[in-house]
């Protein structure tokens, strides 16, 4: 029955989670979405970051209401392990790995459909927001790494690193 329960629990945060994280890159890169994400994305989230503004309000340009909303809601998420007998500060190590997660899940899921939508269809609608949630990432690499063939390798290198980042997070929190 737990086992239910943490999939319900875990599927509902991870969407929720994602939305918080897209809401606050999208405002920290300054990226304008389109009005169909836009209406899912507040629609999704306003309930949880308006009131968290009041406690929390942006600073430096940030929406740091969305950010610190993902975490709790990774940590509400999670604190179902405590139905487990595990400790609160084993909790909260483990809600602090998973966000890190999501959010490298998150970057890694947007270089997929970056990479898909330039083979299938570059001039789909949505591209060109996608291209500009990823270019934070992909400029600094697109300076450094050579086009091969006229193939820019670039997101193939993102995509590596995230999965490096990923492989060291779960050491250092001691996972693998």
């Amino acid at each position: 029955m737990l086992v239910i329960l943490k999939l319900i629990v875990d599927a509902a945060a991870t969407i929720l989670g994602g939305v918080l994280l897209l809401r606050f890159w999208m405002q920290a890169i300054r990226v304008r979405p389109p009005s169909s994400v836009a209406q899912f994305t507040f629609t999704l989230s306003d309930w949880l970051v308006r009131p968290l503004r009041r406690i929390v309000p942006g600073v430096g340009g940030y929406d740091w209401a969305s950010l610190i909303g993902a975490f709790l809601v990774v940590l509400l998420a999670t604190s179902v392990v405590l139905l487990t007998g595990a400790s609160g500060e084993a909790m909260f190590l483990l809600a602090l790995y998973r966000f890190l997660t999501w959010i490298i899940y998150g970057f890694i899921a947007l270089l997929i459909i970056e990479a898909i939508f330039s083979w299938v269809n570059p001039h789909a609608p949505l591209a060109p927001f996608v291209r500009a949630l990823n270019d934070p990432l992909l400029r600094p690499l697109r300076r450094v790494v050579p086009l091969v063939g006229g193939l820019d390798l670039s997101l193939l290198v993102a995509l590596i690193l995230l999965q490096i980042a990923q492989v060291v997070l779960g050491m250092v929190f001691g996972f693998r």
